[in-house]
């Protein structure tokens, strides 16, 4: 478990961010962080205070990372990449979490390293890791900025026939049955969205085909939002293009496999972030992911 409750001891009376700068190693600013978080503990009540005391025995939650030996795709001395696989979590999504990808860059690249933009947990693909802090601001910044250029592999349903441009506004709200956490859909009130679609094959026997995606904006469901709205939803999206019934059981995980691919037609969302291209420090660098997709989607499928 990445989260651990540590046994901690201050000899004489101090400040708690001071005590985790000197022993653990933090700067001020995570130091303060992890205290404004709950994450010390006197006599087993959760400090939030920033500028707490602590004196004697505390507990202290600390994350420690694991690996379940993810070979990186890419090694450079400013980044690190990842061929992330479908189903591994970004980041924790809270204490129990047992693995997210955030742990095998630090297991293998230390506390500095940090992830520089998400691709959701589904989706497999290129992942770029800043590997100090000066270049985690330079790579955010790109993001930001859109000078990074990104191209996604997306096996969606029917026979996707031409080149196509959807710039579908798009709104992240809560849906109207409250039922629904969160979904995102095209409405006008929506922010600006843009993406482009190029169909690479059409396979006939399956009724599917493999789309290359180029996102000119980084919104959240983009493509797979844009893909339901043009009618051809990605093979195995368990939300777009699903019954609310449908979607509750898969946030719920009460989705078997089996209902899961005949409502979806795959075990898992066909969308993999296939390229990345980017000029970092005066090097431009493109960067191809190595997995197979169309052999993994027919591996996801039943036909």
């Amino acid at each position: 478990m990445p989260f651990m409750m540590k046994k901690m001891f201050a000899e004489k009376k101090q400040k708690a961010f001071l005590y985790l700068i000197q022993e653990l190693g933090y700067t001020q600013k995570e130091a303060q962080r992890l205290i404004a978080k709950g994450r010390l503990f006197v006599n087993g009540i959760a400090m939030t205070k920033t500028a707490g005391e602590i004196e004697g025995a505390f507990e202290f939650i600390y994350f420690e990372p694991i690996t379940r030996g993810l070979i990186p795709h890419a090694v450079h001395d400013e980044f690190v990449l990842f061929d992330k696989p479908s189903g591994v979590l970004i980041h924790p999504q809270n204490r129990h979490t047992p693995y997210s990808l955030i742990d095998e860059l630090k297991y293998q690249f230390g506390r500095d390293a940090n992830i520089a933009h998400r691709i959701d947990q589904e989706t497999s693909g290129l992942v770029l890791c800043a590997r100090n802090k000066d270049s985690e601001r330079e790579i955010k910044m790109m993001f930001q900025e859109r000078d990074m250029k990104k191209k996604y592999l997306a096996m969606v349903h029917g026979e996707f026939k031409e080149v196509m441009c959807v710039e579908a506004p798009l709104l992240r709200a809560e849906d109207d049955s409250a039922i629904v956490r969160m979904v995102v859909k095209v409405d006008p009130k929506g922010k600006a969205s843009k993406t482009e679609f190029r169909p690479l094959k059409y396979f006939p026997l399956a009724n599917m085909t493999l789309v290359e995606c180029l996102p000119h904006t980084g919104r959240q469901h983009q493509i797979r939002v844009h893909l339901f709205h043009v009618e051809h939803p990605i093979v195995g999206d368990p939300i777009y293009g699903q019954s609310e019934e449908n979607i509750i059981k898969f946030l719920d995980r009460e989705l078997d496999r089996k209902n899961r691919m005949k409502n979806s037609g795959a075990s898992r969302l066909l969308l993999h972030a296939n390229e990345l291209e980017f000029e970092l420090y005066g090097i431009t660098y493109s960067c191809k992911s190595q997995i197979d997709f169309e052999k993994i989607c027919f591996e996801s499928i039943e036909i």
